[in-house]
């Protein structure tokens, strides 16, 4: 059975889109379990908070651990490009508007992550200072102390994307309130993006509030995963006028 296609065709409703509700369901899946993985990781092997040498000391004795970690928090961007990918596809027939602005500042959050491969807890530019400076003579690492100590306090910094990833969740859920994905995870979306909103402009003042965004975003993406899993196994509905 083949969707019908013409002005008032329920994209998301096309086997055309099947595959990419299949990938994208498995990338945000990925998502959480890559996120969980690194706060594990994190949870017993983590770096310094602050001082450039005591980082530096830190990833040259613990280096595998430390790569791992980065890209355990790094590489679900990618993922999240894919899932809001999909989510543009399955929303434009609910909402055009919402569901590309959600998407363009949703995927612009997620490229400048990966663009600027730091996070929040570290950045795999230390690794490579790390290695210069245990191989540096004592007159010569203070250069690399001092190089660290920049990267350091950007990464304890709030920055424009931070921002932006809440708000591009918090955009693209309105439209799944009257969509085809439960409508009940359009108003997790945005409670969800509203806390993350405001964790991230309160983040030295009130820290406990990511200890509730991060589950909830977590929550939030597995589900949406696992709607965008169900639309792929509607390929074979006939789609309507």
């Amino acid at each position: 059975m083949t969707a019908t296609t013409g002005p008032g065709t329920r994209a998301w409703a096309s086997r055309t889109w099947t595959p990419l509700y299949r990938v994208a369901g498995a990338a945000a899946l990925l998502f959480v379990l890559f996120d969980v993985a690194a706060l594990a990781l994190y949870a017993v092997d983590a770096p310094p908070a602050s001082g450039g040498e005591a980082t530096l000391q830190f990833i040259a004795g613990h280096k595998a651990s430390y790569i791992a970690q980065q890209l355990l928090w790094l590489v679900p961007s990618l993922f999240g490009l894919v899932v809001f990918t999909a989510l543009l596809v399955a929303l434009l027939p609910t909402n055009a508007a919402l569901a590309l602005l959600g998407f363009v500042v949703g995927a612009a959050s997620w490229t400048a992550l990966l663009a600027v491969p730091t996070s929040s807890v570290g950045t795999l530019s230390l690794v490579t200072l790390s290695d210069a400076w245990s191989a540096a003579d004592d007159a010569a690492r203070p250069a690399f102390v001092a190089a660290a100590e920049a990267l350091v306090a950007e990464n304890n910094t709030v920055t424009l994307a931070g921002a932006l990833t809440p708000l591009g969740v918090l955009l693209i859920s309105v439209p799944m309130v009257r969509g085809p994905l439960p409508h009940w995870m359009g108003w997790l979306g945005i409670a969800t993006g509203a806390l993350g909103l405001a964790s991230e402009v309160l983040r030295f003042a009130v820290t406990a509030l990511y200890t509730v965004y991060g589950p909830l975003l977590w929550v939030w993406i597995a589900a949406v995963g696992i709607a965008l899993l169900g639309l792929a196994g509607h390929r074979g509905r006939k789609a309507v006028e």
